[in-house]
């Protein structure tokens, strides 16, 4: 019964994974230019519930590996042998089989994306590796694959922190973290960079769905900034 309730309480949290924020609308471009550096820097508005938003993208131009196809077959391959690189400079989930990168997916996170995840609520993508928890096929976005935060690592981090007088006495830790696609029609808010999840990783649904079959529950999790 124990075992059955901590099933049930998992994929609840698959589902809530940012269930606060209403999908972002009316995307609009306000400016766009190189910064010399190889960067791209947008700024775009969007409306979210009642809001409208006006956020600042810096983000490379040029990304090597996405769209690589390498030929795999997710019903024969050793799941135990794929691993997970996200890296938020680069908007991009990168996976790995046997060592060789085999996949490249553009990526978007929380509005302060090189932020680590400190607390509930800041809406930042935590750091350092994980594993997948849970995979959940009809999740709000598509699918949806919970990442096992906050793991042993996040847990001391954060214990550090509030005993430290950094985060308030009320701070929680946070969860329902993962890895997920988007709305149907919301391709444009991945392809600009538009930082608009809870913290979690969103992606196309076409490249949420093809890694959903690459990836088995317990696939270590990479998180750089």
């Amino acid at each position: 019964m124990l075992i059955a309730f901590l099933l049930f309480c998992t994929n609840i949290f698959a589902q809530t994974a940012d269930k606060n924020l209403p999908p972002p609308r009316d995307l609009k471009v306000i400016s766009e230019k190189e910064d010399g550096h190889g960067n791209i820097i947008r700024e775009v508005q969007y409306t979210q519930g009642l809001m409208r938003v006006t956020e600042q993208i810096i983000m490379p131009k040029v990304v090597t590996g996405y769209g690589l196809r390498v030929p795999l077959k997710p019903d024969t391959i050793n799941k135990d042998s794929v691993l997970l690189l996200v890296d938020k400079s680069k908007y991009c989930v990168q996976v790995y089989y046997k060592k060789r990168m085999v996949r490249a997916y553009k990526a978007v996170f929380g509005p302060n994306p090189k932020q680590n995840k400190i607390m509930e609520g800041d809406r930042n993508t935590p750091e350092g590796w994980f594993k997948i928890a849970n995979k959940n096929p009809n999740s709000k976005y598509d699918k949806f694959m919970l990442l096992n935060y906050p793991n042993d690592s996040a847990i001391s981090r954060f214990n550090k922190l509030k005993a430290s007088g950094t985060l308030p006495a009320s701070a929680r830790i946070g969860g329902s973290v993962g890895i997920h696609g988007i709305w149907k029609g919301g391709d444009d808010m991945i392809e600009m960079g538009v930082g608009w999840t809870d913290g979690c990783i969103a992606l196309k649904n076409r490249d949420i769905e093809e890694l959903f079959a690459l990836v088995g529950v317990g696939t270590k999790v990479y998180i750089k900034k």
